[in-house]
């Protein structure tokens, strides 16, 4: 449990304080006066103030937040250190920063599991590292786990000498000798053909990974195709739910800290990769051109440099009423989500406690 409330503090501290640092830095490199910079949300537990800045801890630390001086546009006073004293470039940059330090984050954390732990491979030993639900293996009782001994008798060294040997058995009846937990046992079982219309024999088990060390530059590139694939996986997901009109599958915050718990249990590697993912989510999520968030900030201010009008308060009002109405529906959506995917999951599990009952 502890774990778990760590793990989840953690990761959406992390996430978004440095959302929100990108922000505080680029303001600071452009002459913006910044009040206040947080990390964390509610009463300040420490705070200190250094120049016209101040710095404090806070008591919910789930992330942070920057206020630079002259946000709110009915307040402006006109001093040349203002938010929107500055041209509607800088503040492009402002408001960039933000998604770009969750995709430096994102780089960092897969670049850095994959140099740590090393490139996934497919293994070659003769170990089950998955089973396909319905297919012999599963159904005659083998696990993830069982090591494969022999195949109708022949010692198999190798998933490949394993695999050769059941290909060539469709429809035929195959015993195989494995190892689970130090002791051996012998099954039966009869290879299908496999689905691709094939004279190959599969029972539906796949093997399992290795880790192979990969040299700093490939780990780097591969890091950073982590971040390129999530987020076109991303935006294909999407244009596929629009042009199909199916309903997204979102995950809202009670989702989030579901995954990051288990994440925090299975180990780190698995950990900070979420954390990398999760990055990317936050990152293109801000960049969508929706008020309130930085992608529809960045498009009012490309308005202001193409038109070459100044943003005015009704503009404003109209954005962050409009703003507030489509985040919060967007999280009482993914709430539901979680909530319905929850509710399912319960329902399978009493269902096929049932179903056990029921078979003794």
């Amino acid at each position: 449990m502890l774990l778990s409330i760590a793990a989840v503090l953690f990761t959406f501290g992390l996430v978004i304080f440095l959302h929100e640092f990108g922000h505080f830095v680029v303001c600071k490199l452009t002459g913006i006066k910044v009040e206040a910079f947080s990390f964390g949300f509610g009463p300040e537990l420490w705070g200190r103030t250094s120049g016209p800045t101040r710095y404090s801890l806070r008591a919910i630390p789930l992330g942070g937040y920057v206020k630079p001086a002259g946000e709110d546009i009915d307040n402006v006073s006109g001093a040349p250190d203002e938010y929107f004293a500055k041209p509607w470039y800088t503040r492009f940059g402002v408001v960039l920063a933000g998604p770009v330090m969750n995709y430096l984050l994102a780089f960092a954390m897969f670049a850095g599991v994959i140099l740590i732990v090393g490139e996934p491979v497919p293994s070659n030993q003769p170990v089950i590292g998955g089973l396909t639900q319905g297919y012999p293996a599963e159904t005659a009782g083998l696990k993830p786990g069982d090591r494969i001994l022999k195949v109708d008798g022949v010692a198999v060294p190798t998933w490949a000498d394993m695999a050769g040997r059941i290909s060539g058995r469709a429809d035929k009846e195959v015993s195989l000798v494995y190892s689970r937990e130090g002791a051996e046992a012998s099954v039966k079982l009869k290879p299908r053909r496999a689905p691709d219309g094939g004279e190959r024999g599969v029972i539906g088990i796949s093997n399992g990974i290795d880790y192979a060390r990969v040299p700093l530059l490939k780990g780097v590139r591969m890091g950073a195709h982590q971040c390129w694939f999530w987020t076109a996986f991303t935006v294909n997901t999407l244009k596929s739910n629009i042009v199909k009109r199916e309903k997204p599958d979102l995950a809202g915050p009670i989702g989030i800290v579901n995954i990051v718990s288990k994440a925090a249990h299975t180990g780190a590697p698995d950990f900070f990769f979420l954390i990398g993912l999760i990055s990317v989510a936050v990152g293109f999520f801000n960049l969508l051109p929706l008020p309130l968030l930085d992608g529809g900030w960045m498009v009012l201010f490309l308005l202001e440099g193409v038109s070459r009008r100044r943003i005015t308060s009704g503009v404003m009002k109209y954005v962050n009423g409009a703003g507030i109405a489509l985040l919060l529906s967007i999280f009482l959506f993914a709430t539901y989500n979680d909530i319905v995917r929850i509710k399912t999951s319960h329902d399978a599990k009493k269902a096929a406690e049932a179903a056990e009952q029921g078979g003794k």
